[in-house]
């Protein structure tokens, strides 16, 4: 529901086509007379070409800024000590809010993430000036990390990815991605389709946590429940936490399957536990 959003305020959302499935998603933030857009690299293509197959009247302009605002991550139980030390004072910043500032001369936006649970923050700045406010981050207490961590951060919290938890046959009700859903909108693709979800209160499958015993589980490997086939993997990691080698993984269960009836379930020999999102040890 971009329409009714606040100045220098965004919301994550999913796009849709007709049936309902998931095409894409994206987080939008709303900056007055434009909007910013934010979404995987290699989703971009794909969002734009949508986008532009819908503008008919609306006098719209999409342009890539990509080359122009660059950004870095900060996330973690520190995060806003991290940056109050470095001088990029996130404030009362409120899910969703951006925050625009200035640190030694240089412009940044500090952006905080839709989702009031996690502390996830964001610095928006010239691509030019990264290496300096990264070193500073990094002499104010934060420690880099790479695509592997933040694949396991991923997991743990049960965020799904576009291509590997969402594609063209998942339905946003499946995600268990609640906040990307508003139902008092208007009309939207997809709209008929998420509603009669939403009345009749439930899906055949969700995106379920799983703490697995074995072997790592590739992608597509099949969740059985005795001779019964009730879902399969999309996610999976292996990890050392507290020194104890874990497991961990996402998947579609069947529901009924997923809580309900069976806590553990079988998968090419190894057994595959239940765990409710965000994953805990």
């Amino acid at each position: 529901n971009t329409r009714d959003l606040r100045q220098d305020f965004g919301n994550y959302s999913f796009l849709l086509n007709a049936q309902g499935r998931i095409q894409g998603d994206l987080l939008a933030f709303q900056r007055g007379d434009f909007y910013v857009l934010e979404s995987e690299a290699r989703q971009m293509g794909t969002i734009r070409e949508f986008l532009e197959r819908y503008i008919i009247m609306d006098d719209v302009e999409l342009g890539d800024i990509s080359g122009r605002l660059s950004s870095i991550g900060v996330a973690g139980p520190r995060a806003v000590e991290i940056l109050c030390s470095t001088g990029l004072k996130p404030g009362a910043a409120k899910a969703g809010q951006v925050l625009d500032g200035k640190w030694n001369g240089i412009g940044f936006s500090l952006v905080r993430d839709p989702v009031e649970a996690r502390n996830w923050y964001e610095l928006w700045l010239a691509p030019e000036n990264l290496e300096a406010v990264w070193k500073a981050l990094v002499e104010g207490g934060a420690a880099a990390v790479g695509a592997e961590a933040l694949e396991w951060e991923r997991i743990l919290l049960g965020v799904p990815r576009m291509g590997l938890e969402m594609g063209a046959k998942e339905l946003p009700q499946e995600t268990g991605q609640d906040y990307a859903l508003h139902f008092a909108k208007g009309c939207y693709i997809g709209q008929e389709i998420v509603e009669r979800i939403h009345s009749r209160g439930q899906v055949h499958r969700r995106l379920t946590g799983l703490l697995v015993e074995g072997e790592v589980p590739a992608r597509g490997s099949k969740l059985t429940d005795g001779e019964k086939e009730v879902g399969e993997i999309t996610s999976s990691a292996e990890m050392v936490v507290d020194g104890v080698r874990r497991i961990v993984a996402l998947g579609y269960v069947r529901r009924g399957a997923a809580g309900e009836q069976a806590e553990t379930l079988f998968m090419d020999g190894s057994l595959a536990k239940i765990a409710a999102l965000p994953i805990q040890f």
